[in-house]
């Protein structure tokens, strides 16, 4: 369902974001855009896109988005949008969304041609729903495999099957450990 009224949400969105990175002293600017250009779409078709930049960028972008992400979280939660309508608002930081949907589908490729080649099933790591959603798309097309969800909540993972393969899914590989 769309949104209702996109003016209103965007400015929600904007008071919202004026009082967080006062609250917070971050150094960032945003600028949010209303049925931003169809060169902005990837999988999605967002009705509003907010785009942060400034001196505070890195922070946001580090721990893959967690920042990025925990903004976008509480926009979607003001605005009282249900989980199907997640996708209609989208925040980005210097092209980092951009950048990672790019390698999602680059990994969902590479998974593919794994798979083919050994017959056996392939897990990702744990990644969020939106992620898990850019590479079921990805593989879509490819009328030799499957591909589906496993795991619970924060751990849930995409695992791509041969298509006629029946079988228990693949553990997701183990956190490396870096400190």
């Amino acid at each position: 369902m769309p949104i209702a009224d996109k003016i209103a949400a965007a400015k929600k969105i904007s008071e919202l974001l004026n009082g967080i990175i006062s609250t917070g002293d971050f150094r960032l600017r945003y600028k949010v855009m209303v049925d931003p250009p169809a060169a902005d779409h990837d999988f999605a078709h967002p009705e509003i896109k907010v785009e942060l930049s400034g001196a505070d960028s890195p922070l946001v972008k580090e721990r893959g988005g967690e920042l990025l992400r925990a903004f976008e979280h509480v926009a979607l939660e003001m605005l009282r949008l249900g989980p199907d309508e997640h996708d209609l608002v989208v925040f980005d930081c210097e092209n980092f969304r951009a950048n990672r949907m790019a390698e999602l589908r680059l990994s969902a490729d590479h998974a593919a041609e794994r798979v083919r080649q050994s017959g056996m099933p392939y897990a990702f790591a744990p990644m969020s729903s939106r992620e898990r959603r850019i590479v079921h798309l990805a593989l879509r097309d490819k009328e030799d495999l499957r591909t589906e969800s496993a795991g619970e909540a924060l751990q849930r993972y995409v695992v791509v099957y041969p298509k006629d393969y029946s079988g228990k899914p693949p553990s997701p590989p183990a956190p490396s450990r870096r400190r």
